[in-house]
């Protein structure tokens, strides 16, 4: 049975009330899973499809984030290990991927909201004009400090662990460090997200319930909140009962 759109309005009003009420994540982590089943699941002509509808949620979710005045998101949007889905696929997706960044570019939400925008993961297997849209969206948002969207593109947690250990072996050959200066924030310094807070809460759409690689180290101590919606069908009370769940845990952080 559907619920009539006022009763949605209703809980929305009655969740933000909620929501204000007490503290809120600062980092949010995203995986946003499900296009392709989205897709089936609703009779779409094709697979592209499916990773179009989820490619124009981003802005909605950006505006909740907004809303709730949560300074940092972390999205994943295509993993290393997506490189090994059929070649007309992983296309599909990073043209889908390199049009966004262009219509980042030119949303006035991006300059009004002083969004400042960072691609985390590896870059050397994307084509020149990607890596040229990429370079072009860090350079026209660098300054913004008001929200950080990061977007985790060619992105897996053991190769930023990998790229992490190998900068730091750097600086041991040139003499720069010696390896008893290593700790766990000299690590965390070196990593993709270096500077950045850990995520507080790491939400994954469409039922599956594991990180598959995102944020390993910096999630040890992360809310995890898994939801059995499609990301295309993610809606904002779904987000709100996400950032409500995260609100009545008890993070001890090992204590």
């Amino acid at each position: 049975m559907s619920v009539p759109p006022f009763l949605y309005r209703l809980y929305e009003k009655f969740l933000h009330r909620q929501l204000q009420s007490t503290s809120r994540p600062r980092h949010v982590g995203l995986i946003v899973d499900g296009n392709r089943r989205f897709a089936l699941a609703n009779g779409l002509a094709t697979r592209k499809a499916g990773h179009m509808a989820g490619s124009d949620r981003l802005e909605d979710f950006l505006k909740w984030c907004l809303e709730l005045n949560i300074e940092i998101v972390t999205l994943y949007g295509f993993s290393t290990e997506n490189y090994k889905r059929s070649s007309e696929e992983v296309e599909e997706l990073m043209t889908i991927i390199l049009n966004k960044f262009r219509t980042l570019q030119a949303d006035p939400l991006i300059a009004s909201e002083n969004v400042k925008i960072k691609v985390i993961g590896r870059r050397d297997g994307f084509s020149q004009e990607m890596q040229d849209e990429i370079v072009k969206v860090e350079a026209m948002t660098e300054s913004h400090n008001n929200f950080q969207l990061n977007v985790a593109i060619g992105y897996g947690g053991r190769a930023e662990i990998v790229d992490a250990v190998k900068r730091i072996g750097r600086q041991i050959k040139s003499g720069n460090i010696n390896v008893d200066e290593i700790d766990e924030d000299m690590l965390s310094n070196h990593l993709y997200t270096e500077g950045l807070p850990d995520p507080d809460l790491i939400i994954r759409t469409s039922g599956e319930e594991r990180l598959s690689g995102f944020l390993l180290w910096q999630s040890a101590y992360s809310e995890l909140y898994f939801t059995e919606v499609f990301w295309p069908a993610f809606r904002k009370i779904d987000f709100w009962r996400a950032i409500r769940v995260w609100q009545q845990r008890n993070r001890r952080f090992g204590k």
